[in-house]
């Protein structure tokens, strides 16, 4: 089971997590499971590095901030006495909803930080 530790860091666009008591395997399905709750896909599944997306990319292009459309990079790195550094990185700016959908990334990112501490 993985432990919530302490957050490293929480800067624009970027979340760092350490979690202790869980193997990288174990980490990647929890979060899997996890953000396929929440409505995201997987799109690339490698040991330890994820690519979370939920919603369309052309229908944000097309219909700007009406359109729900969030793209993450999730990877997973060992540490220390049986610890993992789990990284959240924004991959999509928003800038196709202008201010509305920057505030709606920041807002979704703000959210995926209570949950990843709560993992």
């Amino acid at each position: 089971m993985a432990l919530f530790v302490k957050n490293l860091q929480t800067v624009d666009g970027l979340i760092s997590n350490q979690y202790k008591g869980a193997s990288i395997a174990e980490m990647t399905k929890k979060i899997t499971d996890l953000m396929e709750q929440q409505g995201y896909t997987v799109t690339n599944d490698q040991f330890g590095n994820l690519i979370l997306e939920k919603g369309s990319r052309v229908k944000r292009l097309l219909l700007g901030a009406f359109a729900t459309y969030f793209k993450f990079s999730v990877t997973i790195a060992p540490g220390v006495d049986n610890e993992l550094t789990v990284n959240i990185f924004q991959q999509s700016s928003g800038m196709s909803g202008g201010l509305i959908g920057m505030n709606q990334i920041k807002t979704e990112l703000a959210r995926l930080n209570f949950l990843f501490a709560n993992i």
